[in-house]
């Protein structure tokens, strides 16, 4: 299953979950992530903590949603959105995906006191649901089961 994980500046919380997926996923998902405004580089705590938790950041990069509309893009099965509402972020829709979600997070890039926290705290709640999600069986689901699913998962 191929995932889509979308933030406004793909500097952190999407960058943050694509590492998630792809890590601890097994094979089971390939995770991509973007930007619907990219600040053009991920947010340097993000590469310091995934890199703390044994991840490989070696390709991380913001980028624009664009990349994943292009006919030679790799067809996305899941679109998981993960701005946060309370922050009145614009979160981006994306058009064409099968299924969609929305996992919201507060953004540890506005940090202004402890960042350290604010990274952990976001990374800890993406770590759980992505869990969350690899413990079900959702090859076998039908979208509106594996619709379900993801948006309960969202909710927790």
């Amino acid at each position: 299953m191929n995932i889509l994980v979308l933030c406004t500046g793909n500097s952190a919380r999407s960058i943050l979950l694509e590492s998630i997926l792809n890590h601890t996923g097994a094979g089971r998902v390939t995770a991509f992530s973007a930007g619907s405004k990219p600040t053009g580089k991920v947010h340097p705590q993000s590469l310091h903590l995934l890199g703390q938790k044994g991840h490989d950041t070696s390709h991380a990069r913001s980028k624009s949603w664009d990349e994943f509309s292009s006919p030679d893009a790799p067809k996305i099965d899941l679109v998981i959105t993960v701005c946060s509402n309370a922050a009145a972020e614009i979160c981006p829709i994306w058009h064409g995906s099968l299924i969609s979600t929305h996992w919201g997070v507060d953004d540890p890039a506005t940090c202004t006191t402890d960042c350290k926290t604010a990274f952990e705290t976001a990374y800890n709640i993406l770590a759980a649901r992505a869990a969350r999600l690899l413990a079900e069986p959702f090859e076998d689901m039908t979208a509106t089961r594996l619709k379900s699913l993801v948006d309960q998962i969202g909710t927790r």
